[in-house]
């Protein structure tokens, strides 16, 4: 079982260290963009962000002076030598439909020699840089559905999952390390499928639960949790199990 090791030595203001949940994701993370078009009924950022649904999925805009400020602190995290990775992102997405900036920001923390990890829905539009991937470096998924048509009703916007699939398979066989964060989770069923498609190309799952929703009611987590425990330990495959679906086991 893949065990979550707490390791962070530099925080600014836009390298920031999460909070809470997504703490268990990676120590490090910077958000690029305020408001996210994928539209995810399950998402909880418009609530952190304190933003009504409509508008954080329709007013997309770069953070101000985003590039600017995070040259400043990854030269800073350069010079400590720390290796930790930095996540993009946890409140939007760095490859949502009119993301720009996403490579150069990339190409910051490479210059200075600060790994980074890409959590993104956004399929193969990761692509175009996968060329600025390197020893430390991985890309992620979220990865809720595996049919068409249950992705466009909870995630609309998002890249459809066999989209995503193929994406993380083509950075698998070019050698980059890659995981799967399987939250939140809406159908156990699908959570299994999911896994028997993609586990031959995925390096780590990362397994939750679903909150903030009234489906969540309905999931008999300690039954999910043991099998998709069995599941993953039948594959060989590393996996961490999130502290809010860990209590039911």
């Amino acid at each position: 079982m893949f065990s979550f090791v707490e390791k962070q030595k530099f925080t600014g203001t836009i390298i920031y260290e999460p909070k809470g949940r997504a703490r268990e994701y990676m120590p490090l993370a910077c958000n690029l963009y305020n408001g996210c078009a994928h539209g995810c009924v399950y998402c909880y950022a418009p609530d952190i962000t304190r933003k009504e649904r409509p508008d954080f999925y329709s007013n997309i805009s770069e953070r101000v002076s985003i590039l600017s400020k995070l040259k400043r602190e990854a030269e800073a995290m350069g010079k400590t030598g720390d290796d930790t990775q930095v996540l993009f992102c946890f409140t939007s997405d760095p490859y949502q439909p009119g993301a720009r900036i996403t490579r150069q920001a990339i190409e910051i923390l490479k210059a200075n020699g600060v790994n980074f990890c890409v959590l993104t829905k956004g399929g193969s539009r990761a692509l175009a840089d996968i060329d600025l991937y390197g020893k430390g470096d991985s890309f992620a998924s979220t990865l809720t559905c595996y049919d068409d048509k249950s992705s466009l009703e909870w995630e609309p916007g998002a890249a459809l999952p066999q989209d995503r699939f193929e994406t993380l398979r083509k950075f698998h066989e070019a050698g980059i390390n890659t995981w799967v964060s399987l939250e939140p989770v809406l159908d156990p069923e699908w959570v299994y499928e999911i896994i028997r498609r993609t586990h031959t190309f995925i390096d780590e799952y990362k397994v939750g639960v679903l909150n903030y929703h009234p489906r969540a009611s309905e999931i008999n987590w300690p039954k999910f949790g043991k099998r998709v425990v069995n599941l993953l330990e039948s594959l060989g495959k590393d996996y961490y199990i999130k502290h809010d679906l860990k209590k039911f086991l």
